[in-house]
């Protein structure tokens, strides 16, 4: 492929000062990726579900203790069906576990949650 040119005064620090393709490079690394595309999406995923402060003080608090959804629900100054929304998805990563006692709902922290690392991630933030 020919190569472009262009004028000096038109590039910025981040972008090559001329417009080129390396096929082979390309194809090499398209090659790579294409078995890693479903963990990235389910790595995607996971950040976004981590990208959320009240789920991980969702997570913090249930390290210390049992909650039922109520007391979730004020520590967090949400409405009880919020506090339900955030506990369904962090259940359904199988970060929580939940039991029930006749009309009351109680969460608690996975014994082995999906990414064992997240407590120390926790500690280094000082939470």
């Amino acid at each position: 492929m020919k190569s472009k040119l262009i004028n000096p005064a038109e590039v910025t620090a981040d972008v090559c000062a001329i417009e080129c393709f390396h096929p082979r490079t390309v194809a090499r690394v398209q090659e790579a990726l294409a078995d890693d595309a479903e963990r990235l999406a389910a790595g995607a995923e996971l950040f976004k579900m981590l990208g959320n402060p009240k789920r991980l003080l969702i997570l913090r608090a249930l390290r210390e203790a049992e909650l039922c959804v109520c007391d979730l629900a004020h520590l967090l100054g949400l409405s009880v069906a919020a506090t339900s929304q955030q506990l369904r998805i962090l259940r359904a990563q199988g970060w929580l576990r939940m039991r029930s006692v006749g009309k009351m709902v109680y969460y608690r922290w996975h014994e082995a949650p999906p990414l064992p690392n997240l407590d120390a991630a926790l500690r280094v933030l000082g939470a």
